[in-house]
Protein backbone atom coordinates (compact mmCIF):
# COMPACT_ATOMS: atom_id res chain seq x y z
CA UNK A 1 0.00 0.00 0.00
CA UNK A 2 1.54 3.43 -1.39
CA UNK A 3 1.10 6.70 0.71
CA UNK A 4 -1.05 7.99 -2.45
CA UNK A 5 -3.06 4.93 -2.16
CA UNK A 6 -3.20 5.57 1.42
CA UNK A 7 -4.90 9.20 0.65
CA UNK A 8 -8.44 9.91 1.01
CA UNK A 9 -11.11 11.55 -0.77
CA UNK A 10 -10.57 14.18 0.82
CA UNK A 11 -6.72 14.90 -0.20
CA UNK A 12 -5.48 14.01 3.43
CA UNK A 13 -3.34 11.26 4.83
CA UNK A 14 -5.70 8.66 6.57
CA UNK A 15 -4.41 4.68 7.43
CA UNK A 16 -6.02 1.99 5.95
CA UNK A 17 -7.39 -1.37 6.78
CA UNK A 18 -4.16 -2.69 6.11
CA UNK A 19 -2.35 -0.08 8.32
CA UNK A 20 -4.44 -0.73 10.90
CA UNK A 21 -4.65 -4.66 10.77
CA UNK A 22 -0.27 -4.22 10.76
CA UNK A 23 -0.78 -1.85 13.59
CA UNK A 24 -2.94 -4.61 15.54
CA UNK A 25 -0.35 -7.27 14.97
CA UNK A 26 2.57 -5.19 15.79
CA UNK A 27 0.85 -4.26 19.39
CA UNK A 28 -0.14 -7.87 20.11
CA UNK A 29 3.27 -9.00 19.29
CA UNK A 30 4.76 -6.75 21.54
CA UNK A 31 2.53 -7.11 24.36
CA UNK A 32 3.37 -10.50 24.70
CA UNK A 33 7.21 -9.76 24.18
CA UNK A 34 7.81 -6.42 25.53
CA UNK A 35 5.96 -5.99 28.79
CA UNK A 36 7.19 -4.13 31.13
CA UNK A 37 8.88 -7.03 32.95
CA UNK A 38 10.90 -7.55 30.15
CA UNK A 39 12.05 -4.50 28.95
CA UNK A 40 13.85 -3.99 33.14
CA UNK A 41 15.40 -7.05 32.69
CA UNK A 42 16.95 -5.99 29.67
CA UNK A 43 17.85 -3.03 30.81
CA UNK A 44 20.67 -4.54 33.06
CA UNK A 45 21.93 -6.90 30.14
CA UNK A 46 25.29 -5.61 27.89
CA UNK A 47 23.42 -6.80 24.85
CA UNK A 48 20.31 -4.88 25.91
CA UNK A 49 17.53 -7.32 23.56
CA UNK A 50 16.62 -10.43 23.23
CA UNK A 51 17.66 -12.71 20.16
CA UNK A 52 14.60 -15.31 20.71
CA UNK A 53 12.36 -12.27 20.16
CA UNK A 54 14.34 -10.49 17.05
CA UNK A 55 14.44 -13.60 15.55
CA UNK A 56 10.52 -14.16 15.91
CA UNK A 57 10.52 -10.24 15.01
CA UNK A 58 12.27 -11.59 11.42
CA UNK A 59 10.44 -15.09 10.68
CA UNK A 60 7.41 -14.36 11.95
CA UNK A 61 6.41 -10.65 10.94
CA UNK A 62 8.93 -9.67 8.51
CA UNK A 63 9.72 -6.17 9.99
CA UNK A 64 13.48 -6.18 9.89
CA UNK A 65 13.13 -6.28 6.24
CA UNK A 66 10.45 -3.62 5.62
CA UNK A 67 12.36 -1.22 3.85
CA UNK A 68 14.32 -4.02 1.81
CA UNK A 69 12.69 -4.71 -1.04
CA UNK A 70 11.47 -7.99 -2.43
CA UNK A 71 14.75 -9.16 -4.60
CA UNK A 72 16.44 -9.25 -1.61
CA UNK A 73 14.37 -11.02 0.43
CA UNK A 74 12.57 -8.11 1.88
CA UNK A 75 9.04 -6.86 1.97
CA UNK A 76 9.22 -4.15 -0.26
CA UNK A 77 6.69 -2.30 2.10
CA UNK A 78 6.50 1.85 2.00
CA UNK A 79 7.90 4.01 4.68
CA UNK A 80 4.66 4.67 6.61
CA UNK A 81 4.74 0.86 7.14
CA UNK A 82 7.74 0.93 9.18
CA UNK A 83 6.70 3.85 10.78
CA UNK A 84 3.54 2.31 12.51
CA UNK A 85 5.97 -0.41 13.57
CA UNK A 86 8.18 2.03 14.89
CA UNK A 87 4.71 4.19 16.68
CA UNK A 88 4.41 0.70 18.23
CA UNK A 89 7.42 0.19 19.60
CA UNK A 90 7.86 3.15 20.98
CA UNK A 91 4.68 2.94 22.93
CA UNK A 92 6.15 -0.46 24.28
CA UNK A 93 9.39 0.66 24.70
CA UNK A 94 11.08 -2.12 22.45
CA UNK A 95 14.37 -3.06 23.32
CA UNK A 96 16.16 -3.87 20.38
CA UNK A 97 18.48 -2.93 17.70
CA UNK A 98 15.70 -2.04 15.48
CA UNK A 99 16.07 1.48 14.92
CA UNK A 100 20.10 0.83 14.28
CA UNK A 101 19.70 -1.93 12.23
CA UNK A 102 16.40 -1.74 9.91
CA UNK A 103 16.28 1.80 10.10
CA UNK A 104 19.66 3.19 10.13
CA UNK A 105 21.80 0.74 8.68
CA UNK A 106 19.37 -0.49 6.11
CA UNK A 107 18.34 3.30 5.01
CA UNK A 108 22.13 3.99 4.65
CA UNK A 109 22.82 0.93 2.41
CA UNK A 110 19.88 1.62 -0.11
CA UNK A 111 20.81 5.35 -0.24
CA UNK A 112 23.69 4.61 -1.88
CA UNK A 113 23.88 3.01 -5.45
CA UNK A 114 26.18 0.15 -4.40
CA UNK A 115 24.74 -3.50 -6.07
CA UNK A 116 27.62 -5.34 -4.75
CA UNK A 117 26.95 -4.12 -1.15
CA UNK A 118 23.43 -5.01 -1.90
CA UNK A 119 23.94 -8.43 -2.56
CA UNK A 120 26.00 -9.04 0.22
CA UNK A 121 24.19 -6.99 3.19
CA UNK A 122 20.50 -6.64 2.79
CA UNK A 123 19.26 -10.40 2.29
CA UNK A 124 20.74 -10.85 6.25
CA UNK A 125 19.81 -7.59 7.69
CA UNK A 126 16.28 -8.77 6.26
CA UNK A 127 16.35 -12.03 8.06
CA UNK A 128 17.31 -11.02 10.92
CA UNK A 129 20.79 -12.61 10.97
CA UNK A 130 22.78 -9.73 11.02
CA UNK A 131 22.88 -6.71 13.04
CA UNK A 132 24.18 -3.15 11.49
CA UNK A 133 24.15 0.10 12.92
CA UNK A 134 25.74 3.28 11.69
CA UNK A 135 28.73 4.85 13.17
CA UNK A 136 28.67 8.69 12.82
CA UNK A 137 29.00 10.57 15.84
CA UNK A 138 32.23 11.84 17.67
CA UNK A 139 33.43 13.41 20.96
CA UNK A 140 31.19 16.91 20.06
CA UNK A 141 27.85 14.46 19.42
CA UNK A 142 26.69 16.09 15.84
CA UNK A 143 25.09 14.43 13.70
CA UNK A 144 25.89 17.24 10.81
CA UNK A 145 28.95 15.63 9.84
CA UNK A 146 31.36 18.85 9.85
CA UNK A 147 33.21 18.05 12.63
CA UNK A 148 34.09 14.25 11.96
CA UNK A 149 37.68 13.52 12.51
CA UNK A 150 37.98 9.98 11.88
CA UNK A 151 39.81 9.05 8.44
CA UNK A 152 40.15 7.12 6.02
CA UNK A 153 43.21 6.05 3.79
CA UNK A 154 42.94 4.08 1.01
CA UNK A 155 45.46 1.03 0.74
CA UNK A 156 47.52 1.59 -2.30
CA UNK A 157 47.68 -2.30 -3.32
CA UNK A 158 43.51 -2.68 -3.14
CA UNK A 159 40.96 -2.59 -5.79
CA UNK A 160 39.45 0.92 -5.29
CA UNK A 161 37.44 0.12 -2.39
CA UNK A 162 39.49 -1.12 -0.09
CA UNK A 163 40.48 1.53 3.26
CA UNK A 164 42.11 2.16 6.61
CA UNK A 165 40.19 3.39 9.30
CA UNK A 166 40.89 5.29 12.29
CA UNK A 167 39.63 7.13 14.87
CA UNK A 168 36.66 6.90 17.34
CA UNK A 169 33.06 7.17 17.36
CA UNK A 170 30.58 7.45 20.26
CA UNK A 171 26.66 6.97 20.90
CA UNK A 172 26.74 4.35 18.35
CA UNK A 173 23.57 2.60 18.84
CA UNK A 174 23.24 -0.89 19.74
CA UNK A 175 27.57 -0.97 19.09
CA UNK A 176 28.19 -4.13 21.26
CA UNK A 177 25.54 -6.03 19.92
CA UNK A 178 26.27 -5.06 15.81
CA UNK A 179 28.35 -7.73 13.52
CA UNK A 180 28.53 -4.61 11.01
CA UNK A 181 29.83 -0.79 11.27
CA UNK A 182 28.79 1.36 8.96
CA UNK A 183 31.61 3.92 9.63
CA UNK A 184 31.59 7.48 8.26
CA UNK A 185 34.83 8.82 8.29
CA UNK A 186 36.52 11.51 6.06
CA UNK A 187 38.51 10.72 2.64
CA UNK A 188 40.05 13.53 0.07
CA UNK A 189 36.56 13.60 -2.09
CA UNK A 190 33.76 13.77 0.63
CA UNK A 191 32.49 11.42 3.49
CA UNK A 192 32.93 7.94 3.20
CA UNK A 193 30.80 5.22 4.34
CA UNK A 194 32.37 2.12 4.88
CA UNK A 195 31.43 -1.01 6.22
CA UNK A 196 33.34 -2.43 8.48
CA UNK A 197 34.11 -5.96 10.32
CA UNK A 198 32.90 -5.09 13.98
CA UNK A 199 35.00 -7.92 15.21
CA UNK A 200 38.19 -6.86 12.93
CA UNK A 201 41.16 -6.80 14.41
CA UNK A 202 42.24 -2.85 15.92
CA UNK A 203 38.39 -2.27 16.62
CA UNK A 204 37.51 -1.72 20.24
CA UNK A 205 34.19 -1.37 21.74
CA UNK A 206 33.00 -0.28 25.24
CA UNK A 207 29.17 0.09 26.23
CA UNK A 208 28.43 3.34 27.38
CA UNK A 209 26.45 4.36 30.68
CA UNK A 210 23.41 6.47 28.98
CA UNK A 211 20.47 8.39 30.49
CA UNK A 212 18.06 5.87 28.72
CA UNK A 213 19.00 2.11 29.82
CA UNK A 214 16.32 0.78 27.30
CA UNK A 215 18.43 2.03 24.27
CA UNK A 216 22.06 1.33 24.42
CA UNK A 217 25.18 2.79 23.26
CA UNK A 218 28.91 2.48 22.68
CA UNK A 219 31.89 3.68 22.02
CA UNK A 220 34.03 2.53 19.25
CA UNK A 221 37.80 3.16 18.46
CA UNK A 222 38.99 2.43 15.21
CA UNK A 223 42.86 2.19 14.43
CA UNK A 224 44.52 1.47 11.23
CA UNK A 225 41.02 -0.63 10.55
CA UNK A 226 39.91 -2.45 7.01
CA UNK A 227 36.75 -1.06 5.83
CA UNK A 228 35.21 -1.05 2.43
CA UNK A 229 33.95 1.69 0.95
CA UNK A 230 30.19 1.56 0.48
CA UNK A 231 29.65 5.07 -0.81
CA UNK A 232 30.92 8.86 -0.81
CA UNK A 233 28.52 11.84 -0.15
CA UNK A 234 30.13 15.12 -1.27
CA UNK A 235 26.92 17.18 -1.08
CA UNK A 236 24.82 18.29 2.14
CA UNK A 237 21.61 16.39 0.50
CA UNK A 238 23.52 13.66 -0.89
CA UNK A 239 22.33 9.97 0.22
CA UNK A 240 23.62 9.81 3.90
CA UNK A 241 21.68 13.16 4.50
CA UNK A 242 18.70 11.30 2.49
CA UNK A 243 19.26 7.85 4.99
CA UNK A 244 19.47 10.47 7.95
CA UNK A 245 16.27 11.88 7.07
CA UNK A 246 14.70 8.62 7.08
CA UNK A 247 16.38 7.75 10.50
CA UNK A 248 14.79 11.18 11.89
CA UNK A 249 11.36 10.24 10.44
CA UNK A 250 11.09 6.84 12.11
CA UNK A 251 12.54 8.38 15.43
CA UNK A 252 9.73 10.50 15.12
CA UNK A 253 6.81 8.12 15.23
CA UNK A 254 8.96 6.49 17.67
CA UNK A 255 8.46 9.29 19.80
CA UNK A 256 4.93 9.80 18.98
CA UNK A 257 4.38 6.60 19.74
CA UNK A 258 5.68 6.91 23.16
CA UNK A 259 3.78 10.24 23.95
CA UNK A 260 0.79 8.46 23.63
CA UNK A 261 1.71 6.10 25.78
CA UNK A 262 2.72 8.66 28.28
CA UNK A 263 -0.90 10.85 27.77
CA UNK A 264 -2.74 7.00 27.90
CA UNK A 265 -1.36 6.40 31.71
CA UNK A 266 -1.83 9.96 33.18
CA UNK A 267 -5.34 9.67 31.75
CA UNK A 268 -5.75 6.51 33.20
CA UNK A 269 -4.17 7.09 36.84
CA UNK A 270 -6.15 10.52 36.95
CA UNK A 271 -9.23 8.55 36.63
CA UNK A 272 -8.62 6.24 39.53
CA UNK A 273 -6.54 8.48 41.86
CA UNK A 274 -8.43 10.32 44.42
CA UNK A 275 -8.20 13.79 46.43
CA UNK A 276 -10.56 15.63 48.48
CA UNK A 277 -12.99 12.82 47.97
CA UNK A 278 -13.10 12.89 43.82
CA UNK A 279 -10.59 11.60 41.20
CA UNK A 280 -8.14 13.80 40.77
CA UNK A 281 -8.89 13.98 36.46
CA UNK A 282 -11.93 16.00 37.73
CA UNK A 283 -10.00 19.06 38.74
CA UNK A 284 -9.69 21.81 36.09
CA UNK A 285 -5.71 21.67 36.51
CA UNK A 286 -5.82 18.06 35.62
CA UNK A 287 -7.47 18.36 33.05
CA UNK A 288 -6.12 21.14 30.91
CA UNK A 289 -2.66 19.37 31.33
CA UNK A 290 -4.19 16.08 29.57
CA UNK A 291 -6.30 18.30 26.58
CA UNK A 292 -2.58 20.34 26.39
CA UNK A 293 -0.54 16.13 26.42
CA UNK A 294 -3.59 15.54 23.76
CA UNK A 295 -2.68 18.18 21.35
CA UNK A 296 0.90 17.52 21.61
CA UNK A 297 0.28 13.70 20.71
CA UNK A 298 -2.00 14.37 18.08
CA UNK A 299 -0.05 17.26 16.51
CA UNK A 300 3.23 14.77 16.67
CA UNK A 301 1.41 11.94 14.95
CA UNK A 302 0.67 14.27 12.36
CA UNK A 303 3.88 15.66 11.87
CA UNK A 304 5.69 12.28 11.96
CA UNK A 305 3.42 10.67 9.14
CA UNK A 306 3.44 13.70 6.96
CA UNK A 307 7.31 13.04 6.53
CA UNK A 308 6.82 9.22 6.10
CA UNK A 309 4.17 10.08 3.51
CA UNK A 310 6.65 12.85 1.79
CA UNK A 311 9.40 9.73 1.42
CA UNK A 312 7.19 7.16 0.29
CA UNK A 313 5.64 9.84 -2.43
CA UNK A 314 9.55 11.03 -2.84
CA UNK A 315 8.65 14.51 -2.57
CA UNK A 316 11.07 17.32 -2.53
CA UNK A 317 9.85 18.22 0.85
CA UNK A 318 10.81 14.90 2.82
CA UNK A 319 13.99 16.48 3.90
CA UNK A 320 12.05 19.74 5.16
CA UNK A 321 8.61 17.56 7.20
CA UNK A 322 11.97 15.06 8.29
CA UNK A 323 13.70 17.56 10.46
CA UNK A 324 10.36 19.61 10.97
CA UNK A 325 8.83 15.85 12.41
CA UNK A 326 12.09 15.55 14.46
CA UNK A 327 12.32 18.65 15.99
CA UNK A 328 8.51 18.49 17.01
CA UNK A 329 8.18 15.07 17.98
CA UNK A 330 11.41 15.74 20.48
CA UNK A 331 10.19 18.26 22.54
CA UNK A 332 6.17 17.14 22.41
CA UNK A 333 7.32 13.53 23.54
CA UNK A 334 9.62 15.45 26.22
CA UNK A 335 6.96 17.59 27.66
CA UNK A 336 4.22 14.71 27.75
CA UNK A 337 6.15 12.47 29.81
CA UNK A 338 6.94 14.94 32.42
CA UNK A 339 3.43 16.07 32.58
CA UNK A 340 2.45 12.32 32.80
CA UNK A 341 5.21 12.40 36.15
CA UNK A 342 3.43 15.68 37.39
CA UNK A 343 0.22 13.86 37.19
CA UNK A 344 0.93 11.15 39.13
CA UNK A 345 2.83 13.23 42.07
CA UNK A 346 5.30 11.40 43.77
CA UNK A 347 4.79 8.02 43.19
CA UNK A 348 6.05 9.37 39.16
CA UNK A 349 9.28 9.94 40.11
CA UNK A 350 9.68 6.19 41.56
CA UNK A 351 12.09 3.64 39.89
CA UNK A 352 9.60 1.03 40.18
CA UNK A 353 6.33 3.29 38.32
CA UNK A 354 6.91 2.89 34.23
CA UNK A 355 6.89 6.91 34.39
CA UNK A 356 10.32 7.34 34.59
CA UNK A 357 11.25 4.93 31.72
CA UNK A 358 9.54 7.06 29.26
CA UNK A 359 10.46 10.34 30.62
CA UNK A 360 14.41 8.75 30.09
CA UNK A 361 13.23 7.49 26.60
CA UNK A 362 11.98 11.29 25.62
CA UNK A 363 15.12 12.66 27.15
CA UNK A 364 17.53 10.58 25.04
CA UNK A 365 15.43 10.27 21.75
CA UNK A 366 15.46 14.47 22.02
CA UNK A 367 19.17 14.49 21.23
CA UNK A 368 19.24 11.18 19.25
CA UNK A 369 20.05 11.79 15.37
CA UNK A 370 19.94 15.43 15.96
CA UNK A 371 18.73 17.95 18.86
CA UNK A 372 15.65 20.67 18.06
CA UNK A 373 18.02 22.75 17.37
CA UNK A 374 19.82 20.86 15.49
CA UNK A 375 16.91 20.48 12.96
CA UNK A 376 15.20 23.44 13.35
CA UNK A 377 18.75 25.29 11.77
CA UNK A 378 18.65 22.12 9.21
CA UNK A 379 15.25 23.15 8.36
CA UNK A 380 16.32 26.97 7.89
CA UNK A 381 18.53 25.77 5.28
CA UNK A 382 17.28 23.89 3.28
CA UNK A 383 14.39 26.15 3.55
CA UNK A 384 16.70 29.23 2.56
CA UNK A 385 15.86 31.33 5.61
Amino acid sequence: MTATQALSAGGTLAFTEEHEELRSVVRRFLADRSPETEVRRLMETIEGYDPVTWTMMAERLGLQGLLIPAEYGGASAGFVELQIVCDEMGRALLCAPFLASAVLATSTLLAFDNPRAHEKYLPRLADGSLIATLAMTEAAGSWSGTDLTTCAVAVVDGDGDRFELTGDKVFVLDGMVAQLLLVVARTDSGLGVFAVDADAPGVAREPMSTLDATRKQARVSLQNVPGTLIGVDDTSSGPLSAALDRGAAALAAEQAGGARRTLEMAVEYAKVREQFGRPIGSYQAIKHKCADMLLEVESSTSAAYAAGWAIDEHSSEAGVLASLAKAYCSEAYYHCAAENIQIHGGIGFTWEYPAQLYFKRARSSEALLGSPRHHRELLAQRLGI
